[in-house]
């Protein structure tokens, strides 16, 4: 059990690692053993719980990802209204983006990539959320004419 732990806590600490390299110096040139010193492990150690690059830009990703659905299953389980749970949820992935370097790098490799096989659409996912608020709005009258 130990052991997993300590594996899990490396995982962490690479996959936080990625996302400090790849907000601050861009994915294309991050470099894993820059990545493995952040993180405080050998590029082996790293290679062991990631292929490659990739793998990690898609941790960071889904991570932001499940915080982007806490953030949005929050508001609503919060409030029965939409505008409120929108309002909601922007004020809390601002805060998270702000806050949340993993959330905040998960945002920025959002879009084409040649490295992509299997884009997390991240931001899709919450323009999706919020049409579907507005729509649910606007059938509820909630929101002015012509917006």
């Amino acid at each position: 059990m130990v052991q997993q732990e300590r594996a899990a806590r490396t995982r962490e600490s690479l996959m936080r690692a990625a996302a400090e390299v790849f907000a601050e110096e861009g994915f294309v040139p991050a470099t894993l053993g820059t990545i493995s010193r952040r993180a405080g492990v050998s590029t082996g150690a790293l290679h062991f719980h990631f292929e490659n690059k990739q793998a990690l830009a898609r941790a960071v990703e889904a991570a932001s990802l499940a915080t982007l659905h806490r953030i949005t299953r929050q508001a609503e389980e919060h409030h029965s209204s939409p505008l409120p749970r929108l309002a909601a949820a922007g004020n809390a992935l601002l805060h998270a983006l702000e806050q949340d370097i993993v959330v905040r790098a998960g945002f920025q490799l959002v879009g084409p990539a040649p490295w992509r096989t299997d884009p997390l659409d991240l931001r899709g996912a919450w323009q999706r959320w919020v049409e579907t608020l507005l729509h649910t709005a606007r059938r509820q009258g909630a929101l002015a004419g012509g917006v």
